[in-house]
């Protein structure tokens, strides 16, 4: 039997979400649990990859099963395409089966032609419906023109003002039905204007294009951003759901709305959402005109909100989860066009875990899987100091339509918002209302201020989604965006002005407010410890400084697996003394300026060790190439050379020695203290000291300093820099007469080290995979250059996501499990951690569990994330 490429939505149910898409499968799921859905089709995703396979093209036995489910529609519905008596109007919709809000394209009214109007017109003599007809009309003719041929929308956006202008009213719903007449017959004068084609009058082509424009936005510059920030795989594709329209737009006793069942920004258990009459979905979602609350639908359809209410809970109950709905009320009867389990807040999502296990719809593993562990970073972010916020006072208000906190100079277009980042100011991007093609710039920005729109626009949806602060539908604000300037309360303000938002309260302040760390709701405790009951994989951190590893362990990092002792000798205090040593011409001078430096190290290392109290903590040896300390101005050169009593030419001639045309392949890491023993020896002692002076301290700490040797490829070169760390640690243990224990290991970071892993073992008590270095060498490119290139990798699909961010499972990942599976056969109890950024993504961290690693390392902000991505990961693998 051949692929079946099409489903009817009474065919399909909730879980062939990978074939349906989302959309697609919950349609068919409200079909099969007997909710009000208009019958319609779907289109697999199998049938858009096969579009990409052909060369972008729907080949002839895809487009044939499309033409007979089409048949088939118009069955079951009574009505045809193109048919003067009963015609067939359908919306495309597409739908991944990942919810993807605004990335992708939709097209409504399909199936209107100069006939099917004339015809619906001569059939109901109403003026009310003949503003209708035109109205619907000219929507398609827009929509298509724009999604589905590429005409920009604002051509038409100027033909609606001018003529807005020319009959003197400022809303759309004010035009009559010859003015929208007119419109479509100036819409289609300029769909010829700028295609130099007829548009098309014929439904089925209308259909076979708008399907072709859905797959192809597959593709579109937005939604592939959307999917490198969402971990969405290119191969997935969309699905495309074929549904007879449903007319909000039809009268006063007609609507469209969008809903939650709980608060998608506070978790609070209330419906919310909002409600237009006589609107069309696009115009609630778009933010074209602000709508009125959900509640207020009450008064206006009584009987449909009851059912609605009523489909609310039973949506609830079914999907275990807050849901996201879409509806549409036509002369006063209900039905629903979508749902979803909704995008929310960090601090809603917990909310909402916690108090589904409560009302005993879910048990706590379902809790933790619930939750993005990206969208933990949100709640760590700054809120306005209170201090400071109530000295302030708000110029106006708008909807808060994501949490937190921002401030940043005004900037009024997503390209200028990517600009200034890029020059690293901080901006707030001010819009009438974003579209899908802003993406870039809002994820550039700090905040979002929009003048329209409400809490289910595309701003407020996209930023809740990013963690991204936003206040949307502020109508209050005077918009000059083409002079790049607005008014709000009797303030104007320009491009580069400094303003203030709260996504929470909706408040906007003139001028900066500081800001200060967030506090963590009770519920983040809960998740936490449901989370730590199922991990199998301890979580550590990455820390520098005493203030980095005390912040860490609040957010439960359970020791530290990674030190970069370098960083501490770029303080001013120590850099000169760490010169002093570069420039050293004999192991004595070398000798006598590191012990300078050692008092120095082992007051970092006592302040990192009381900080973790007894936890475990890594400290990296030395690693960078000596270049990166030495100066490179004229002053600090003399200032050198002045201190070492040497000429200028002298300091001059030794930085050029230390100049390497690859530097991060250069003389670092261990092979510095293989050139120079005397820094490991003066590393070790302050390592060893530092330790033992704690322990003294605090006699019930377990001190076990772990010391880590870096970028090794070869036992041999290991085993020389250890030798060194154990005479030294064994000489100063039992001068202090104690028996403390102390681990060396090294850094996996050198493909030849992974591959080579059972006889790096046998001197190595432990690996700490570095994937920041070990991607940079497997890959052969630079993290500092790469950025240069990768775009034109992702857009060329050669990679979906930046391999210094998510680790390449199929190349980096495989070294590591063979370097995990060579280890252990050598030393069966060798303990197995990472310590690159890759330890804070969550892909990356089910990976890693999947591989066998004891520990991952990352940021201190990240710990959450990681423990969460860890507790996700083996709740998966037990299931």
């Amino acid at each position: 039997m051949s692929k079946k490429y099409v489903y009817l939505f009474s065919e399909g149910n909730a879980g062939m979400r990978e074939l349906l898409g989302g959309k697609g499968a919950n349609l068919a799921e409200m079909t099969r649990i007997g909710l009000p859905v208009p019958q319609g089709f779907t289109i697999t995703t199998e049938a858009c990859t096969k579009y990409y396979e052909d060369g972008r093209r729907i080949n002839d036995d895809i487009m044939a099963e499309i033409m007979r489910f089409v048949g088939r529609i118009e069955a079951i519905n009574d009505k045809r395409f193109g048919d003067l008596e009963k015609p067939l109007l359908v919306s495309v919709r597409s739908g991944a089966r990942a919810s993807m809000p605004g990335m992708m394209d939709t097209i409504l009214n399909l199936g209107l032609n100069e006939d099917v109007v004339a015809a619906m017109i001569e059939g109901n003599p109403d003026p009310k419906f003949e503003r209708f007809v035109y109205d619907s009309y000219r929507r398609f003719i827009q929509m298509f023109s724009d999604v589905v041929m590429g005409v920009g929308k604002k051509y038409f956006e100027q033909l609606i003002d001018q003529m807005k202008e020319k009959k003197g009213v400022t809303f759309d719903v004010e035009l009559t039905a010859q003015d929208l007449k007119e419109l479509a017959e100036q819409f289609k004068d300029e769909y010829k204007a700028q295609l130099g084609e007829d548009f098309p009058s014929d439904p089925i082509v209308q259909l076979k294009e708008a399907i072709k424009a859905v797959f192809r936005s597959w593709d579109n510059p937005r939604a592939n951003v959307y999917r490198r920030d969402n971990d969405i795989p290119y191969s997935w594709g969309t699905a495309v759901s074929v549904m007879p329209m449903v007319f909000g737009n039809l009268n006063e006793n007609s609507g469209t709305g969008v809903a939650f069942t709980r608060d998608p920004a506070t978790g609070e258990k209330k419906l919310m959402g909002e409600f237009l009459t006589n609107a069309q979905g696009e115009d609630v979602v778009a933010g074209v005109r602000t709508p009125m609350p959900i509640s207020q639908m009450e008064e206006k359809f009584p009987a449909a909100f009851k059912q609605f209410v009523s489909v609310c809970d039973i949506l609830e109950d079914h999907y275990r989860d807050m849901q996201d709905m879409e509806f549409t009320v036509e002369n006063g009867k209900l039905y629903m066009l979508q749902c979803r389990n909704g995008k929310r807040t960090a601090q809603a999502a917990l909310k909402i875990a916690c108090d589904l296990v409560d009302e005993g719809m879910i048990d706590p593993k379902q809790a933790v899987l619930m939750i993005d562990p990206r969208n933990l970073d949100t709640l760590l972010h700054p809120q306005f100091d209170t201090t400071a916020l109530k000295k302030a006072v708000p110029l106006g208000k708008g909807l808060g339509a994501s949490p937190g906190a921002a401030c940043g100079r005004v900037v009024f277009s997503a390209e200028d918002a990517k600009e200034w980042a890029a020059r690293k100011e901080k901006v707030v991007l001010v819009r009438l209302e974003t579209s899908p093609e802003d993406i870039e710039g809002m994820k550039a920005a700090q905040g979002i201020l929009t003048v329209r729109g409400g809490m289910t626009s595309h701003a407020a949806v996209v930023a809740r989604g990013m963690g991204s602060c936003c206040v949307s539908g502020c109508g209050d604000i005077k918009m000059d965006e083409e002079n790049k300037k607005f008014e709000l309360g009797g303030k104007v303000f320009h491009e580069g002005d400094y303003i203030s938002i709260d996504g929470s309260t909706g408040n906007i302040y003139d001028g900066v407010i500081p800001t200060v760390e967030a506090k963590i709701a009770g519920e983040f405790g809960r998740i936490m410890k449901w989370a730590d009951e199922h991990r199998r994989l301890s979580v550590r951190t990455n820390a520098d400084t005493p203030k980095d590893a005390r912040k860490a362990r609040e957010l439960g990092a359970e020791g530290i697996g990674l030190t970069r002792t370098e960083h501490m000798f770029f303080n001013s205090d120590r850099i000169a003394a760490f010169r002093e040593m570069i420039c050293s011409d004999t192991v004595e001078e070398r000798v006598a300026a590191l012990a300078k430096l050692e008092p120095m190290q082992q007051a970092d290392f006592e302040g990192i060790y009381e900080a973790m109290e007894g936890d475990p903590v890594t400290i990296r040896f030395l690693d960078p190439p000596l270049h990166e300390f030495v100066p490179t101005d004229e002053a600090d050169i003399a200032e050198l050379a002045k201190a070492q009593n040497k000429s200028v030419e002298d300091i001059k001639a030794i930085i050029a020695s230390l100049h390497e045309f690859n530097p991060m392949m250069g003389h670092r890491g261990c092979r510095l203290a293989v050139t120079y023993p005397e820094i490991a020896e003066m590393q070790t002692r302050a390592v060893i000291k530092a330790a033992l002076a704690v322990q003294k301290r605090h006699p019930k700490w377990n001190m076990v300093p772990e010391i880590m040797i870096p970028l090794v490829g070869e036992r041999k070169e290991l085993k020389y820099v250890k030798d060194i760390v154990v005479k030294t640690a064994d000489e100063l243990i039992a001068a202090s007469g104690t028996d403390m224990k102390y681990l060396v290991g090294t850094m996996i970071e050198i493909p030849r080290a992974a591959l080579t892993a059972d006889d790096i073992a046998q001197e190595a008590q432990f690996f700490s995979f570095g994937t920041n270095d070990l991607t940079q060498m497997t890959f052969g490119f630079s993290r500092d250059d790469a950025g240069k290139f990768l775009s034109a990798y992702y857009d060329k699909k050669i990679y979906e996501n930046d391999p210094f961010a998510r680790v390449d499972q199929i190349g980096v990942g495989k070294l590591i499990a063979m370097a995990c599976k060579l280890g252990r056969s050598t030393r069966p109890d060798i303990h197995l951690g990472v310590c690159g950024e890759h330890g804070g993504d969550p892909t990356s961290v089910e990976f890693f569990h999947k591989v066998g690693l004891d520990y991952v390392s990352c940021s201190p902000f990240r710990v959450p994330i990681a423990r969460l991505a860890a507790a996700q990961a083996a709740i998966k693998e037990e299931k």
